[in-house]
């Protein structure tokens, strides 16, 4: 199985969650250069909804996999000294787009969390098979 990458047998329209305003996802979104079935959210004009948080959450098995915890209001908010469930992680996430790692690619029945080389070269490949 490939880098960052969970297999799953449910899934909606895929889709790639990005922030517009992040110089790292308009990168990778350059080097991946969606195909047009891919629809592309950017999480500050169009927030994750919670059945879109609950599909995620479905391939990744976790909500703390979604969690960017290199986020400034993580940090601020000192949540790395604090013992989070995930539950805790679920209501980060709903709250505001800037807990969601970035970017989260879903496609083929099968999630890429993250900006990691390998999982943006699986996400790639899973796009242009």
């Amino acid at each position: 199985m490939n880098p960052g990458c969970v297999p799953a047998t449910n899934r909606t329209m895929d889709t790639i969650y990005y922030l517009s305003s992040c110089d790292t996802c308009r990168r990778i979104l350059k080097e991946l250069r969606p195909p047009s079935g891919i629809r592309l959210q950017d999480i500050k004009v169009e927030p994750v909804s919670e059945s879109q948080l609950g599909e995620m959450w479905e391939l990744s098995g976790s909500y703390e996999a979604l969690v960017n915890k290199r986020a400034r209001l993580f940090a601020a908010r000192d949540l790395k000294n604090r013992q989070l469930g995930e539950s805790d992680y679920r209501a980060l996430l709903l709250e505001h787009y800037t807990f969601l790692k970035r970017p989260v690619i879903v496609t083929g029945g099968a999630i890429f969390i993250g900006n990691a080389a390998k999982t943006v070269a699986a996400a790639a490949e899973a796009l242009h098979p």
